[in-house]
């Protein structure tokens, strides 16, 4: 028996949810499928569409590191092109190393994310 990765969980600011779904809708082509509240009350947005779920979870506290864990995202065309497109959408650029093939930006809440070559 094995598991699989069914959903991604990203934290987010309470007052920032709808950006974070607005931004990795945009980002990912995906969409809001639903809101749902677990026995806390804490209120989560389910965001699907070709690839695992990404979960939008509201915490509290502020993010104070480098992600333990993060997304790394091929662009379908060119990585300048999709990076500008991202920091459009509302990502800032973290980190370009021109001796890396990758750039690191984070999402509007600060989440760290690569942009990768295309595959």
């Amino acid at each position: 028996m094995t598991a699989h990765i069914v959903a991604i969980a990203v934290d987010c600011p309470p007052g920032q949810v709808s950006v974070l779904e607005d931004f990795w809708c945009a980002a990912l082509g995906l969409r809001l499928a639903r809101r749902w509240k677990d026995a806390k009350g804490v209120e989560y947005s389910e965001l699907t569409g070709n690839g695992p779920m990404l979960v939008l979870q509201p915490v509290d506290e502020p993010k104070q590191a480098k992600n333990r864990l993060h997304l790394d995202l091929a662009a379908d065309g060119d990585r300048d092109a999709e990076v500008a497109r991202l920091t459009g959408l509302g990502a800032r650029v973290v980190d370009a190393d021109p001796a890396l093939p990758w750039v690191v930006c984070a999402d509007p809440a600060g989440n760290e994310f690569c942009v990768l070559p295309p595959r």
